[in-house]
């Protein structure tokens, strides 16, 4: 199993859990995700999450124009049903985690 097979199934709790430190938007989200060794993961591959996060009531959007003009940018904040998904999400990832790490720190 690769890598990136296992972290699709985690990536929503990181950006969960990202977000949940204050709004942010999508480019910002990656450079945060390759601060903490993720660098497998491409910009194009949380647009698709973020949508469904967002018609799921995870995460609601906003736009803000940027300082140097142009066109706007989606900010991304938790709802309060977003905020419940990630204290769950971490209750999870401690039990699987703890597990794991017992399984391969036990010698045979």
């Amino acid at each position: 199993m690769s890598s990136s097979q296992i972290l699709k199934g985690i990536l929503e709790g990181c950006l969960l859990s990202i977000i949940g430190k204050g709004e942010t938007y999508g480019y910002e989200m990656i450079e945060k995700l390759n601060d903490y060794g993720f660098s497998m993961v491409k910009e194009g591959s949380i647009y698709p999450l973020l949508l469904r996060m967002k018609k799921e009531g995870l995460v609601a959007t906003h736009q803000k124009p940027l300082p140097s003009g142009g066109p706007k940018r989606k900010y991304y904040t938790l709802t309060e049903t977003g905020e419940k998904e990630l204290i769950e999400f971490k209750q999870r990832w401690d039990a699987v985690s703890t597990s794991v790490d017992r399984l391969l720190e036990e010698e045979g």
